[in-house]
């Protein structure tokens, strides 16, 4: 763990028409660790996320990675400088195989997105860093099936496999383990521990066993302000912290 900054922002705001849904957000992400947003339902953690990489435009404040300003930058700019959130290279071809749709995510880091006709010696060249990712997150035995065919679990899975295919130096996962069954949370929070050892994790999540086990450290977001920070001992005592649960019912 280290000071190192790598993603910053200032004052970051998004208000709509007199509703602030984020407001005066100072993040400073260090380099290395799992930080956790967490916060009741409403509280602006998935508008944040949409701020830092620019699928909204923020009302005023600034964004650096790097140290260098990426506010205002296009979602596919800010991936390439290496700040990748997970649903911008989804499986989004549910009748591709899952070693095809990591294929593809590899196609687009080398910038042929879309262009399916490549040399076979090409694909090939592809097809052996595809199956390293799959191997990587327990995915290996599954690369000639259909991505719709996967369970939840895995499909999730799928997704950081694309996302890795990109080689992101910090990754965004917004809930990575919603709606998922025990065994899956335990699979999925393994892997985000081992995804995380040479890079950055920014995630949401609501499972707060999740929170406690993986996060170096947590900024609890409130109405769209930061209401604490810290590791996960020290938020959960904040009495500001309890109050904001308990009134906003289960989150």
């Amino acid at each position: 763990m280290t000071d190192d900054i790598i993603l910053e922002t200032r004052g970051l705001t998004k208000e709509f028409r007199g509703f602030f849904a984020v407001k005066e957000v100072d993040l400073r992400i260090r380099r290395g660790t799992i930080h956790a947003l967490i916060g009741p339902n409403g509280a602006g953690k998935t508008t944040c996320f949409n701020l830092l990489t620019h699928f909204l435009a923020p009302t005023r404040g600034r964004i650096t990675f790097n140290g260098r300003d990426i506010t205002g930058r296009r979602p596919d700019e800010i991936a390439r400088l290496g700040l990748v959130r997970s649903f911008q290279i989804s499986a989004v071809f549910p009748h591709l195989t899952v070693l095809e749709n990591v294929r593809i995510a590899l196609q687009r880091r080398r910038g042929r997105s879309f262009d399916f006709w490549r040399a076979e010696r090409v694909l090939e060249g592809l097809r052996g860093r595809a199956l390293e990712l799959l191997e990587a997150v327990g995915l290996a035995a599954f690369a000639a099936t259909p991505a719709v065919e996967l369970p939840y679990g895995r499909k999730r899975a799928l997704e950081i496999a694309t996302t890795l295919a990109l080689e992101p130096e910090m990754m965004l996962l917004d809930e990575p383990t919603a709606g998922m069954a025990h065994e899956d949370v335990d699979r999925i929070s393994a892997l985000i521990k081992q995804v995380a050892r040479n890079r950055t994790v920014l995630m949401v999540e609501h499972n707060l066993s999740v929170v406690e086990h993986l996060s170096h450290t947590i900024t609890v977001l409130a109405r769209g302000e930061i209401l604490a920070q810290g590791d996960y001992a020290s938020v959960s005592r904040d009495p500001d912290v309890v109050q904001a649960y308990l009134g906003a019912g289960h989150d």
